[in-house]
């Protein structure tokens, strides 16, 4: 709690308000156009339950039946609604990349700012990193799950623990360069505690790329997420995901194309969201862009 009051009190105080938001569109469409698609796909997976249906109810008189007026994308080959299981399947989705990226992000940070601060730390702390982006995360998703059994929680646990080395590597990297810098040193020789004056005055330089690495690591962690569902290793097979969707219906592409094509064209949908929201960040933030701030 007390490091999640200090990143608010960290945040830059120049956030562009509403009466900005026009001139901020014209400036970085990529924003707008990232922010406003990703939007779209939250509100679509948390207003699920109330305009798609059962996405569970199996109907064996509508097996790969085709898009009408009743299902719109159509019926799989158990029967199930394909625009339900679609809809639902991106709860899934945004759930397992955005708590990944929360859990990488959050121990990221916290590991990059005290090994760019302490040397002793550093020499040990890399090297566990440099351990943990040498494991693949499918091998660790299947040794996981071969423990403990397939689920959301270990799946998040798998996807967050490679992603979590770059990361940390980022903030290391900012809190070398920014350590040395005049008004650090003035604030150590002013008797500033070590926590306060990582806190104070070297978090604030970090939060900005931080964004942007944030949206990548979510952007691999859906992907990822879909990967690990369609090998079998993701998420329960009853659960509605994209990843189990196109597992479960690769075989019957030619009968019923949209028992594929749907979840993969929101799948792909999401990613690029998420990546034009990074890309827009990074040119927002990155003051040698052409279209910084």
């Amino acid at each position: 709690m007390a490091l999640l009051f200090a990143l608010i009190d960290a945040a830059p105080t120049n956030w562009p308000h509403i009466s900005d938001l026009p001139r901020l569109a014209r400036r970085h469409p990529l924003v707008l156009t990232g922010g406003g698609l990703l939007a779209l796909v939250i509100v679509v997976a948390i207003g699920a339950p109330f305009y798609a249906g059962d996405p569970m109810n199996m109907d064996p008189f509508k097996l790969l039946q085709s898009p009408s007026a009743a299902l719109w994308f159509g019926a799989d080959n158990l029967g199930r609604d394909v625009f339900a299981r679609t809809m639902f399947g991106a709860r899934i989705s945004l759930v397992v990349g955005l708590a990944s990226t929360t859990v990488a992000a959050s121990a990221g940070l916290l590991i990059g700012l005290i090994a760019g601060y302490s040397r002793s730390f550093d020499n040990i702390m890399m090297r566990v990193m440099d351990g943990l982006m040498s494991i693949p995360t499918i091998l660790l998703a299947i040794a996981l799950v071969s423990l403990t059994g397939p689920g959301i929680g270990i799946l998040i646990v798998a996807i967050a623990v490679p992603s979590t080395p770059t990361t940390a590597r980022l903030v290391r990297s900012l809190v070398l360069s920014v350590r040395e810098r005049p008004y650090v040193e003035a604030a150590l020789c002013g008797g500033a505690r070590l926590p306060k004056m990582l806190l104070r005055h070297i978090l604030p330089s970090t939060i900005p790329p931080l964004m942007v690495q944030s949206a990548n690591v979510c952007a691999a962690a859906i992907l990822t997420e879909a990967g690990l569902s369609f090998l079998g290793v993701g998420v329960p097979p009853d659960i509605p995901s994209w990843g189990n969707m196109i597992a479960s219906s690769r075989l019957y592409l030619a009968i019923a194309p949209l028992t594929v094509f749907a979840p993969g064209f929101f799948l792909a949908m999401t990613v690029l969201a998420v990546n034009l929201l990074g890309d827009g960040l990074r040119d927002m933030f990155d003051p040698q862009s052409k279209g910084g701030r």
